[in-house]
C-alpha cells in the first residue's frame, strides 16, 4: 500500500521511502543511533562554543574600547554568524531524522542503508558500495550519500539493472549485480559485503 512521506524529509530520503510492503521478521522503525548520536555531539559542541567560549572572545575583543578596526572582535562575530546558523541545521537535520519511518523503506531495490556490489565496466572492476545519510558518508569506506552522483544513481536500482554516473572525469556505467538492503542485513544478523570505498 503506498505511503506518502511528509514534506520535511531530506530530499534524499523522500525519493528512498513511499512504498510499504511486508513486514519482514525483524522491521527497522527508526534512524539507527550513531547517527542521532553524532548529530548530537556536534549540536553539544556549537551550543557550548556559542554560549560560553564566543561570548568569552567577544568580552576580551571589546576590552580595549575601539571596534571599528578590531580584527579580533570582527572575526570573533562572523564566528558567533556561522555558529549559530550551523547549530540550527543540525537541529533541523535531528528533526527530520526523528520523522524518517524505516520499515516504509524499499525492501526490493537500492534505497538508504543498502549495500550494492556492482561492476563498473570503465574501471573493469567489482566495487561494494553502501547507500548511507550525508552523516555517514566516508567515500574512502565505499559509503557514498544519497545525494551524491553515485549515490542518486543507485537509488531505486535492483540487480541486473544498468545505470550511468556522470562525473568530473567522465561518465561510468554501473551494472548492479548484487543487492542486500538493510531489512536484508538485518534478518540476517548484519552479514553484508564490505564497502571496499573504491572511487
Amino acid at each position: 500500500m503506498p505511503s506518502s512521506a511528509p514534506a520535511s524529509y531530506n530530499a534524499s530520503l523522500d525519493s528512498a521511502a513511499g512504498i510499504r510492503c511486508r513486514r519482514p521478521s525483524k522491521v527497522l522503525k527508526q534512524m539507527p543511533e550513531h547517527i542521532k548520536k553524532k548529530l548530537q555531539e556536534e549540536i553539544n559542541l556549537l551550543e557550548h562554543e556559542l554560549n560560553h567560549e564566543l561570548p568569552a572572545e567577544l568580552k576580551r575583543a571589546v576590552a580595549p574600547g575601539d571596534l571599528s578596526e578590531n580584527a579580533e572582535y570582527h572575526m570573533a562575530k562572523q564566528r558567533q554568524e556561522f555558529v549559530r546558523a550551523r547549530l540550527g541545521m543540525m537541529k533541523k537535520r535531528m528533526a527530520e531524522l526523528s520523522l524518517i519511518n524505516l520499515s516504509n523503506i524499499p525492501r526490493d531495490r537500492a534505497a538508504i542503508g543498502s549495500t550494492l556490489v556492482v561492476f563498473d565496466s570503465t574501471k573493469d572492476e567489482e566495487i561494494v558500495y553502501k547507500l548511507v545519510t550525508s552523516e555517514e558518508s566516508d567515500v574512502s569506506q565505499g559509503k557514498v550519500s544519497t545525494t551524491s552522483p553515485i549515490g542518486r544513481s543507485l537509488m531505486g536500482k535492483k540487480v541486473g539493472d544498468v545505470t550511468t554516473v556522470v562525473t568530473p572525469g567522465g561518465n561510468r556505467e554501473l551494472e548492479i549485480l548484487q543487492l542486500t538492503t538493510m531489512h536484508d542485513a538485518a534478518n540476517a544478523g548484519g552479514n553484508e559485503p564490505a564497502a571496499n570505498g573504491q572511487k
